[in-house]
């Protein structure tokens, strides 16, 4: 049997559903509600199954269909499913996978039978559906057979099972979500990390290799002013201000805003790359040269001479604001229809430096042909012949999420005001390392609407906050390594 492993589309197909000559077709269908059911039998036998809107029954017809099973008996309801026939199958559905064999598979990705779950609910004490991913592997993956599992635990567990989902705590060190800590630290006005363990009465004197990261972060956005950044609390990428290799060595990635880069710029990269033997060079897709192999106690000279030629960190490494991707826009292009080249050149100024929840691109397309793939951005920009279009919480990657339209604007100063509200609105409401593809869905289109375009001095507050952090966020990491600090960082250590 097939079950299409995709969020919000519930599709199964089992056996063979192209009918022959001798076959019988049977077909529910409600395009209103979207469901669809095809059942093919050869001498009362089910011989395939496909199933759309309403899949809860696939489990039974696939095992009907691997046994054999004669349904002549109930062939004229078989189609409402396996309980409260004549409902049209929307019965229970914690009592439809009941009714199920023990061997039943109820996980396709994981090869978990019903009897396996039931079993573990009931030795071990599970009441919730993170309980039972936990100790079966059911559900983990794609998700697809939470409902069955769900159904599970409701008539194995009776009334001591809560469908909604409980906080989950922000690490093992704490009770407490990632939302609960973020409100106290902004209501009560928590400043160092240990007021924060204080107040929440965290189980640990001095946190984890989870939690400090994550304290640090919300510290750093909500007191910019006040609170000192705890390098140690952040990881090796971002202490060493380099993506660490799987050799050892160390990229290093100059910042070229919009992408642009003037001769001498070039010429001081290929300098640098000599002078300390770079292995390899690459373009980058963020439109940047990545310069590979470089030595741990080379990167302070490096950083310097870079330093030296006009260049700042590209913040390759970190939660941060990476780059802004541009196109040629309509200084070159016979398509463009505003400078989007000039526009990105605008928001990485505006932007650079910035420390976020996770990674953030951005991206400025001169007209709707998007070469720059705006709409698969944290924050693109979509030109066009009356002003621009304004997308938020798309990214590429594992899984691809295409961009949300939150508005179209008509001149350069709203887009940075729009961009810098929306960045800022981020960095306060989202979880550390949470992308904001992730968050717009948690949190909704509607909420990130409502406090940037229906609550205009909510937005600008936001954007003068924003800027407000950026005065202490925007200072060059690499040349203020590159002039010792943290020098003992990038020393080898001599055996004496």
């Amino acid at each position: 049997s097939t079950k299409l492993k995709v969020t919000g589309i519930d599709l199964f197909s089992a056996g063979d559903f192209n009918e022959s000559d001798g076959d019988e077709v049977l077909v529910l269908q409600d395009p209103s509600q979207g469901m669809y059911k095809k059942l093919v039998l050869s001498d009362n036998r089910i011989k395939g199954a496909v199933m759309y809107g309403d899949t809860l029954d696939g489990t039974w017809y696939f095992q009907l269909l691997r046994e054999g099973t004669d349904v002549s008996g109930f062939r004229k309801t078989i189609l409402f499913g396996q309980h409260d026939l004549g409902d049209a199958g929307h019965g229970d559905s914690s009592k439809a996978v009941m009714a199920l064999p023990d061997d039943a598979e109820i996980c396709g990705c994981n090869g978990v039978c019903k009897g396996d779950i039931v079993d573990a609910i009931v030795k071990k004490g599970l009441f919730t559906l993170d309980d039972v991913r936990a100790h079966t592997k059911a559900s983990s993956s794609c998700g697809s057979c939470t409902g069955l599992v769900e159904g599970l635990l409701a008539s194995t567990v009776g009334e001591g099972y809560d469908a909604k989902p409980s906080k989950k705590p922000m690490c093992k060190c704490t009770d407490h979500s990632h939302d609960d800590v973020i409100q106290g630290i902004k209501e009560h006005e928590l400043k160092s990390m240990q007021a924060v363990r204080d107040f929440f009465e965290w189980q640990t004197p001095d946190g984890c290799a989870a939690c400090r990261p994550a304290l640090n972060y919300y510290l750093l956005a909500n007191w910019p002013a006040e609170y000192q950044d705890d390098a140690q609390s952040r990881f090796i990428n971002e202490r060493a201000h380099g993506n660490i290799q799987k050799d050892g060595t160390y990229s290093v990635v100059p910042r070229m805003f919009g992408g642009l880069c003037t001769a001498d710029e070039l010429r001081a990269i290929a300098d640098v790359s000599d002078k300390y033997k770079v292995p390899e060079m690459k373009v980058t897709g963020g439109q940047r040269i990545d310069l590979f192999g470089v030595k741990k106690e080379d990167l302070p000279l490096m950083w310097k001479d870079l330093s030296d030629a006009g260049f700042v960190s590209g913040h390759a490494y970190g939660k941060a604001m990476r780059t802004v991707k541009t196109c040629a826009g309509k200084t070159w292009c016979r398509f463009g229809t505003q400078n989007s080249t000039g526009l990105g050149v605008k928001l990485e100024e505006l932007t650079w430096g910035s420390w976020m929840p996770h990674k953030f691109k951005l991206a400025v397309s001169g007209c709707p042909r998007n070469c720059a793939e705006a709409t698969i951005k944290d924050f693109g920009v979509v030109c066009v012949d009356s002003g621009y279009e304004l997308h938020i919480g798309g990214n590429g990657g594992i899984k691809v999420r295409v961009t949300d339209l939150l508005t179209r604007v008509e001149t350069e100063e709203q887009v940075l005001e729009y961009c810098g509200a929306f960045i800022q609105l981020y960095r306060l409401d989202a979880h550390y390392l949470e992308r904001t593809a992730p968050w717009v869905e948690r949190r909704g289109l509607a909420y990130v609407k409502e406090q940037i375009l229906d609550n205009e001095p909510r937005r600008k507050q936001l954007y003068e906050d924003f800027k407000f952090s950026q005065t202490f966020a925007q200072i060059d990491p690499w040349k203020a390594r590159a002039e010792g600090v943290e020098a003992h960082e990038f020393t080898p250590l001599k055996i004496a």
